[in-house]
């Protein structure tokens, strides 16, 4: 398994791991070198790790000149590595029948096929934005995309304003990202499986499009624990892999002394960086909202706080570095979750039944805030003005429309029900579980 060297790419493809070894595969996972010598990772049987390098052992992305940069480096030094770590498996007596690859990284499918080996494509966002990026890649879609009536070819509710395309595709934004968005389905038509990290039941229409457009096309999400799922798997609690250290203790103690639902819980993940603007207006929106906190603010944002805020609010608020996000929204204090609708986080909302405040800032963050809002109506979008600023009125109205008034409690309900069915496409019988096994029983049968 050869995932893009990210928090939120590597850690679905490690659940997805686990989900195979009791049905009998052997996995190993390639990490690049940096990656592997920064992140902090939690042994797990049957799961072996190797390494191959982008071209930037020492510094990762960061070392780059861009991140178009970083990627041709990656294409050059990556492939020649990960041919090498093919070899080694065959001398060491295990070798490989399967790459299964972050189509980001579409050369992973040239090497497999250059052994002659299986070739399985791991797609990380929903169907609906995949099914976006294949539109862009053959022509369909031409970016900028400004025009309702250039959306109309993309399939399943709700009809989508270009606003709430990816970032990328809406506006023109970040070229060289856009480009690697879109290159994902350069030579996807060659894998001899495609599978996405989604459920079918969440978005059918753009599920079904793609089975009839993607080679053995099947969703094989959520990639949670299965602790918090099916509890197929009762010692798998956690991903694993973090980046970060977590102030777990003293969330869990802060969150046990607050009131069922009463804490507003704020994340916007391992990327995002907002500006000392919007950091101000979200504090001020959170003070406001005259609700408790739990904000994870990360070491390298912790100076756009404003002066005193930390301390002022500290009978309120309970600010950290970084946090494990799936044990604060099982604890039963958080009522509501901002969040800026990264995929994985998204998921994890669903699937723990937690209403949420969008507040998406690139990529497919938009799309996933148009259907937490539209589609499965399970929270609202804290809307920007003209320039994209969330200003704290409305980060406050939205905290209070989750948190205090009727609709809150229809989203609620929203979320309850779709945490059933996150949950029952991954138990036996479930459509993800029967996908699970018909793929794992296929690379058996090819072993």
């Amino acid at each position: 398994m050869v995932p893009v060297p990210g928090q939120g790419h590597i850690t679905p493809v490690l659940q997805f791991a686990k989900r195979l070894i009791p049905k009998g595969i052997r996995v190993t996972i390639a990490l690049t070198r940096f990656i592997s010598q920064t992140a902090t990772i939690s042994h797990t049987a049957g799961i072996h790790l190797e390494t191959i390098s982008d071209g930037f052992d020492d510094g990762g992305i960061a070392a780059a000149e861009d991140g178009q940069v970083y990627f041709d480096t990656f294409r050059k030094f990556g492939s020649e590595t990960l041919a090498d770590l093919i070899r080694k498996q065959i001398d060491s007596g295990h070798p490989v029948s399967c790459i299964l690859y972050d189509p980001h990284l579409p050369w992973c499918l040239d090497v497999s096929k250059r052994f002659g080996l299986i070739g399985v494509a791991f797609l990380t966002q929903s169907c609906t934005v995949d099914v976006v990026f294949y539109h862009v890649h053959h022509g369909l879609l031409k970016p900028p995309v400004t025009q309702v009536e250039e959306t109309t070819s993309i399939p399943g509710p709700p009809p989508l304003d270009p606003a709430d395309l990816p970032s990328f595709v809406h506006d023109g934004s970040y070229p060289a990202f856009l480009a690697l968005a879109v290159g994902q389905f350069s030579n996807i038509q060659n894998a001899d499986w495609v599978l996405c990290n989604s459920v079918h039941e969440l978005e059918p229409e753009a599920a079904d499009w793609l089975s009839n457009h993607l080679p053995n096309f099947r969703t094989i999400g959520p990639t949670l624990p299965s602790f918090y799922l099916d509890k197929e798997l009762p010692d798998d609690k956690d991903y694993g892999l973090s980046f970060f250290k977590p102030a777990n203790e003293a969330c869990s103690k802060w969150l046990q002394s607050k009131p069922k639902r009463s804490v507003v819980y704020v994340s916007f993940g391992s990327l995002a960086d907002l500006g000392p603007e919007h950091v101000e207006e979200l504090c001020w929106g959170l003070k406001n909202s005259n609700h408790y906190f739990l904000w994870v603010v990360r070491s390298s944002e912790e100076a756009k706080l404003p002066q005193m805020f930390k301390a002022e609010m500290a009978e309120k608020g309970l600010i950290v570095s970084w946090c494990s996000q799936l044990e604060v929204l099982t604890s039963g204090a958080v009522g509501c979750f901002v969040t800026h609708c990264g995929w994985n986080s998204t998921l994890e909302a669903m699937s723990l039944g937690v209403p949420m405040v969008a507040m998406p800032q690139w990529n497919d963050q938009t799309t996933n805030a148009k259907f937490i809002m539209d589609v499965w109506k399970i929270g609202v979008k804290a809307a920007g003005d003209e320039h994209g600023m969330v200003g704290r009125e409305v980060i406050e109205k939205c905290i209070r429309e989750v948190m205090e008034v009727e609709k809150g409690e229809e989203m609620r309900r929203n979320a309850e029900k779709l945490k059933k069915l996150m949950k029952d496409a991954v138990s036996e019988s479930g459509t993800s579980h029967r996908n699970i096994t018909e793929f794992a029983a296929f690379c058996n049968h090819r072993n």
